[in-house]
């Protein structure tokens, strides 16, 4: 009976995603994945598994081969860089993701967090928690201009929620021309959309290509009145050229679902820094979602195991 190991946090024994794999014929092993893990923990933890159904793991090349019998890994999600693709092709290691499965909870997140940073809600909540009345102005979003940085599913779902409060959308994407369509979007340059853009929200993967490319140079290139909103991955920002270019005034303030390093440790230079807000990761994380995502990742790996993957990355 091929063993399967299961370590999205959401998930747990005798759920209807459990069920589906054992009437699939699978055995399963529940070992959830909050905060960090040692890598010799989750060598452990694949220790005789045949497929794995992941969340954010570090499966790096080391891990993936000490995992000789692991023939499929399904991630409960879009990103799979915690996952080294080029390493599982050698080793014989298919890898699947589900992309657009939470497309629509991280839009209306992502208006969430713009909603949050131009009404300056969490300012208002701690400071009546400290005894205080703040009474701040705020923004409307109506007339703003919102900058999409990449235009996959998450960043479509974006536009007509921001379209309905207003906004104008710009975006700048890799995606060809004949593959956008949409006409209430103007493509621009990444350089044009910082610098007319009020607000900036990332929707694009980490490559070697987009790891940290929001730098000092970036920052330097906004307006001193924009937000960023990141919730797509720590990694495509410079943690500490943000902090100073918001401390110094360079640009107004962020909002980050993501981090580099997740939770946010105690020396991170993002705390304390009046202007930026980071948030547990949760863009993604609604019941229907999760749901989804659950259901859809077992199906996936199921098939997979059975030669017939839909999603594969590699």
């Amino acid at each position: 009976m091929p063993r399967v190991l299961i370590t999205t946090d959401y998930l747990r024994p005798g759920d209807e995603v459990d069920d589906y794999l054992r009437a699939a014929g699978l055995e399963t092993r529940h070992v959830p994945m909050v905060g960090q893990r040692d890598p010799e923990d989750l060598v452990a933890a694949l220790d005789g598994i045949d497929a794995a159904l992941v969340a954010n793991e570090p499966l790096t090349a080391g891990v993936l081969a000490r995992a000789p019998r692991l023939r499929v890994v399904v991630r409960t999600g879009v990103g799979y860089d915690s996952i080294d693709i080029e390493a599982a092709r050698r080793l014989g290691v298919g890898v699947s993701n589900l992309p657009g499965i939470n497309a629509n909870a991280v839009a209306e997140y992502t208006l969430g967090l713009l909603l949050a940073s131009a009404r300056r809600l969490v300012h208002s909540a701690t400071g009546v928690l400290a005894g205080g009345w703040p009474r701040e102005d705020g923004h409307e979003l109506r007339g703003a201009t919102l900058g999409l940085v990449g235009f996959g599913a998450a960043a479509r779902a974006v536009v007509p929620l921001a379209r309905a409060f207003g906004m104008d959308v710009v975006c700048s994407t890799g995606v060809p021309e004949g593959l956008r369509g949409d006409l209430a979007v103007r493509f621009v340059s990444f350089a044009e959309l910082l610098a007319v853009s009020d607000y900036v929200s990332i929707h694009t993967a980490l490559t070697d290509s987009t790891r940290g490319m929001f730098d000092a140079a970036t920052f330097a290139r906004m307006k001193e009145t924009a937000v960023l909103i990141n919730t797509a991955r720590g990694r495509v920002v410079d943690e500490r050229a943000l902090a100073d270019a918001v401390r110094t005034g360079g640009i107004a303030g962020a909002a980050l679902d993501v981090v580099t390093r997740e939770p946010l440790p105690a020396d991170s230079p993002l705390r304390g820094v009046d202007g930026i807000t980071v948030y547990s990761h949760l863009a993604g994380q609604t019941a229907q979602a999760r749901r989804a995502a659950g259901l859809a990742g077992a199906a996936e790996l199921v098939a997979a195991l059975e030669g017939r993957a839909r999603f594969t990355v590699n």
